[in-house]
């Protein structure tokens, strides 16, 4: 089986965690080595703080774990495209991969016109992919919502 099939379906049963607590289903697993160093799961409703997106929770996990900023040889799995704030997480904490299920039509910046990783100015580049477990990923999404309005 393949590695990023099995740790997006890894990072979609993390962002299930999400709903818990009425965050948005959102799951995120950083990857070094074929070895999972940090899941993480959105956080901003359970704790009340703007920042606490799975990104920005996992990259914190893994630079605790490898006691080092820099995660350059590591893969962030998320199910939704990031956004601004986790981009910026993504290039200064040098990951060298992002692997993202779903886009995210209203806050992505992996997508959008802006395409903040793909930015020359940048000192870092990240190999993007998407499009792993896209439909499970976008229906978690959909549904929360769906329930939300009604």
């Amino acid at each position: 089986m393949n590695n990023d099939i099995l740790y997006m379906r890894l990072a979609l049963k993390e962002a299930k965690k999400s709903l818990k607590n009425d965050d948005v289903p959102i799951g995120a697993i950083i990857v070094q080595n074929d070895k999972i160093i940090a899941k993480a799961h959105n956080m901003k409703e359970k704790l009340m703080v703007s920042t606490r997106h799975a990104e920005i929770i996992a990259i914190e996990k893994a630079c605790k774990k490898l006691n080092s900023w820099y995660l350059s040889d590591c893969t962030l799995y998320v199910t939704v495209e990031p956004c601004l704030m986790c981009c910026g997480a993504i290039i200064q904490s040098r990951i060298k991969k992002l692997v993202y299920a779903t886009k995210n039509e209203k806050f992505g910046y992996v997508e959008s016109i802006d395409k903040v990783l793909e930015n020359k100015k940048n000192n870092h580049s990240v190999l993007i992919e998407k499009g792993i477990y896209e439909k499970e990923a976008k229906e978690l999404i959909q549904q929360f919502f769906q329930k939300k309005r009604n």
